[in-house]
């Protein structure tokens, strides 16, 4: 950095958060980005160390996802429960006080246990407040216990309900809760076309909120028992399937700070998602290996299993859950391709869910059976038990 830009720089971390606010356009991402970093409110994520964290046990519940699926019963797998009581027609419909709610979109629930502690983490606010908020409720989970918030990428669909969730919880999170982004990259403006627009994410509620800004674009711990990615590596063919298209600098308020991106992306104009912000979430089980939390895999969910391998230096998959982003234009054969890789890794367990597509979930099962699981709405996987 050259002696101008750092005098800069320092100057602006003096400002304080009214200075902050009320700058205009582009001055107020950077004044604000540099203020927090001043003020202790934004910092790097505590790297992962070359001893991964293990647990004895992680329940992973789904609280937004795209279906709700009635009927069908709880069931062990021999280390593995799937836990599908929540919001259940199977039982009395005079025990729930509101029936959970399935949208496009996606968040997840982490508990992870290790001797006599316990961590909560929060993946993902799903499209919608209303639905998140609801089904936490119904779901009797308490985000007063949260130990950090996590958000895989900055799409509408994953942080839509995170303005509305801050709102309704505001003074019952824990202070100085860790907000964990995997770069500046997640604030910026998107549209998924001509004509329509994707949102941005509100960095005002964030900071409103008081939370810690936390970016991780290498590979992070999260709350002292999982990790988090950092950069997902293109180790393979795949690239973002129909991605949406970002800009950098401020549109109506919101917006990414130039300073903070590769100069190579500020065009001052729309340009295609490259996706290097986006993060998975995983845990290390004890004596049985990676859980793994796609998200959304726009990098690909090879290259996501692999980037979790790698950063760990643990080779066994014991589970996959999320989103796999397999679409059109992929053809049936290329999802074949992604399957055939699966069987090579040889995951305990695949869960599906969001943005997955039906023709891969099909596929999926022809090849792998049993170990793929349908994700549905409220489901609650819990792995690290002792085999039956």
């Amino acid at each position: 950095m050259v002696d101008g830009e750092r005098d800069r720089r320092e100057s602006a971390m003096t400002l304080t958060r009214a200075d902050a606010l009320c700058a205009g356009g582009a001055g107020f991402v950077t004044a604000v980005v540099a203020t927090l970093a001043g003020s202790g409110r934004a910092t790097e994520a505590q790297a992962l160390g070359r001893a991964v964290p293990q647990v004895d046990s992680l329940a992973v519940r789904m609280v937004t996802d795209n279906e709700v699926i009635q009927f069908v019963p709880s069931e062990r797998r021999n280390d593995l429960m799937v836990d599908r009581s929540a919001g259940s027609s199977l039982n009395s419909v005079a025990a729930l006080p509101r029936p959970l709610f399935g949208e496009f979109g996606l968040a997840m629930h982490a508990e992870s246990k290790r001797g006599q502690e316990s961590r909560n983490v929060l993946i993902d606010f799903g499209f919608t407040s209303d639905v998140l908020n609801n089904n936490l409720s119904v779901l009797a989970i308490d985000p007063a216990r949260f130990d950090a918030l996590v958000l895989s990428h900055g799409h509408y669909d994953h942080f839509g309900g995170m303005t509305g969730f801050l709102s309704s919880y505001q003074g019952r999170l824990k202070k100085r809760l860790p907000f964990i982004v995997g770069g500046e990259d997640a604030f910026c403006v998107r549209h998924a076309g001509p004509g329509t627009d994707f949102g941005a994410l509100d960095r005002k509620a964030i900071i409103d909120a008081d939370l810690v800004l936390t970016m991780t674009p290498r590979p992070s711990l999260v709350a002292d028992h999982g990790f988090v990615t950092g950069k997902i590596a293109a180790v393979t063919s795949e690239k973002p399937l129909r991605p949406s298209f970002e800009e950098i600098g401020m549109i109506d308020g919101h917006g990414c700070a130039a300073d903070y991106m590769p100069p190579a992306k500020n065009t001052g104009t729309f340009i295609p998602d490259d996706f290097e912000h986006e993060i998975a979430t995983c845990y290390l089980v004890k004596d049985k290996g990676l859980v793994i939390l796609t998200s959304c895999s726009h990098r690909g969910v090879i290259n996501t299993v692999r980037q979790a391998q790698a950063v760990s230096g643990v080779t066994k998959v014991h589970a996959l859950i999320g989103g796999f982003h397999l679409v059109p234009p992929l053809t049936d054969d290329d999802m074949r391709g992604v399957v055939a890789t699966l069987k090579e890794i040889d995951p305990d367990y695949v869960m599906p869910g969001h943005c997955s597509g039906d023709t891969f979930y099909d596929i999926a099962r022809q090849e792998l059976g049993d170990r793929v699981i349908h994700s549905a709405v409220g489901t609650r996987f819990v792995f690290g038990l002792q085999t039956a």
